[in-house]
């Protein structure tokens, strides 16, 4: 399992910080949905709805002194002001969907993430414990990775591509992705095949110069 930091790394292959080795090969590619990562990490209709129960207070209170028409525009800061957070927030979803790339081959999960600080994560399907989806309306969901208890993520530093609330055991997720049960689907039967592969391994016998071949099956 690798980590890669560095934002000028050329990419041999999108998505992925260096060539495919020979006999691997990309199942998938895909990335979040903006508009659900907005609404999913960063809490866009909350953001939108504590603006208006403001806008809507200050309505109330100055409706106690003058006339509805002339109240009014007394909420017109406060929603100005959260029309502002809305868009900045949306923005920030945006360029978060557009930098990353997730990535399934038949070995491995890789997640190019972060916008300003590039990291790529490398999880072959053998690091990996579990695989939970969490299916939306509409088709988009998120798969997060349950990982060995030897293997520790920053949460800030992968957020959001994570499961949520998980900060103590950070669990790297494929955050908010269309058609995410199909996704699902590829990943499982990527990840059964590659566990259910026999491994290869030389030892050295108890006597004799010819090398003896082990075969398990992990």
């Amino acid at each position: 399992m690798q980590q890669h930091h560095d934002d000028f790394t050329f990419e041999p292959v999108r998505g992925l910080p260096e060539a495919l080795p020979p006999g691997e090969q990309i199942l998938w590619q895909g990335g979040p949905d903006p508009w659900r990562l907005a609404v999913e990490a960063f809490k866009l209709r909350w953001v939108a709805g504590y603006f208006a129960v403001l806008a809507a207070g200050r309505v109330v209170v100055s409706a106690a002194d003058a006339p509805l028409r002339e109240a009014l525009p007394h909420a017109a800061p406060f929603v100005a002001i959260g029309a502002l957070a809305c868009a900045v927030i949306w923005g920030l979803a945006w360029v978060q969907a557009r930098a990353t790339v997730y990535t399934l081959t038949n070995r491995r999960v890789g997640m190019r993430i972060g916008a300003a600080l590039t990291m790529t994560l490398n999880l072959p399907y053998r690091q990996i414990g579990a695989a939970r989806l969490d299916l939306r309306r509409g088709g988009t969901g998120t798969i997060a990775l349950a990982l060995p208890e030897d293997v520790h993520f920053s949460y800030l530093m992968t957020w959001p591509h994570v499961r949520p609330w998980r900060i103590a055991r950070t669990e790297p997720a494929l955050r908010c992705i269309p058609g995410a049960a199909e996704v699902a689907r590829i990943l499982a039967e990527a990840a059964e095949a590659r566990v259910a592969e026999p491994v290869v391994t030389r030892r050295a016998p108890a006597q004799g110069p010819v090398p003896a071949v082990a075969i398990a099956a992990e």
